[in-house]
């Protein structure tokens, strides 16, 4: 498969080393100096480009992707006001996206859990959750898009949480996410469902870049040949062998 690279730091030759592993071919490489490169027959000769950029250069990037006809799978975070406007691109037949907040195979896994988990405290009112998320110091925007997909399936399976704060303490019906930046982590999250007696907590957390790296390659390999807007919870359910917890992963 020909896959472009939107974004060329750290999180983009993570991505180029497992694709050629998995024996891909890198076609383009496009970041801040070479944007011209996007109308490149290179670039348009792509089947996918994977792109990790910045909250205010993403959503040019997949406009600038899709002029060229090419399908775009990306985990930038920080745009998605303008999620509505890909949407509709791809209702019209205009596009092919496929985003998520976190490509982490274990991540989805933790998505999964974490629904499962708040559907079962919504019978136990004594239990409130909290968040909080730890990234290195170069992410700009908090809380992280893995944290906001982990809130809203928060808030989806329990009546008592109806939206999420940075306030602390939160207000009635919320649910407080915290945020810290320290180093090079590549992020961890920690969910806590707090009483009086007792404290339930589930956390995940990443070791390096690679687990991401390694989801983005397998979506751009899923997204293949398809067509539209397309979801990691449409992929994960692909891969769960337990026919009896798919309902997890909506389609």
């Amino acid at each position: 498969m020909k896959i472009a690279l939107i974004g060329y730091g750290k999180m983009g030759h993570a991505i180029e080393r497992i694709a050629i592993e998995r024996g891909h071919e890198i076609v383009a490489k496009i970041d801040v100096d070479n944007q011209s490169d996007f109308d490149s027959s290179e670039f348009r000769s792509a089947d996918v480009a994977i792109e990790f950029t910045t909250p205010s250069t993403a959503f040019g990037n997949y406009m600038r992707a899709f002029a060229n006809n090419v399908p775009v799978v990306s985990g930038s975070t920080g745009w998605t006001s303008r999620m509505g406007e890909i949407k509709e691109m791809c209702d019209r037949g205009e596009a092919t996206f496929f985003w998520t907040s976190n490509f982490s195979i274990g991540v989805n896994i933790f998505f999964a859990l974490n629904k499962y988990l708040s559907a079962m405290m919504d019978g136990f009112p004594q239990y409130k959750p909290e968040m909080t998320e730890i990234h290195h110091i170069h992410k700009l925007d908090h809380p992280s898009g893995t944290a906001i997909t982990l809130a809203e399936g928060i808030i989806a399976q329990n009546g008592r949480v109806e939206a999420w704060t940075e306030e602390t303490p939160a207000p009635a019906g919320s649910m407080t996410i915290n945020h810290e930046r320290e180093g090079e982590v590549p992020g961890t999250h920690i969910i806590s469902w707090d009483s009086e007696v007792d404290t339930i907590t589930i956390e995940h957390k990443a070791k390096s870049r690679a687990g991401f790296a390694l989801g983005a390659v397998m979506a751009a390999e899923w997204v293949k040949g398809k067509k539209g807007f397309l979801t990691m919870d449409a992929m994960m359910h692909g891969l769960v062998a337990n026919s009896s917890i798919l309902d997890i992963f909506k389609k």
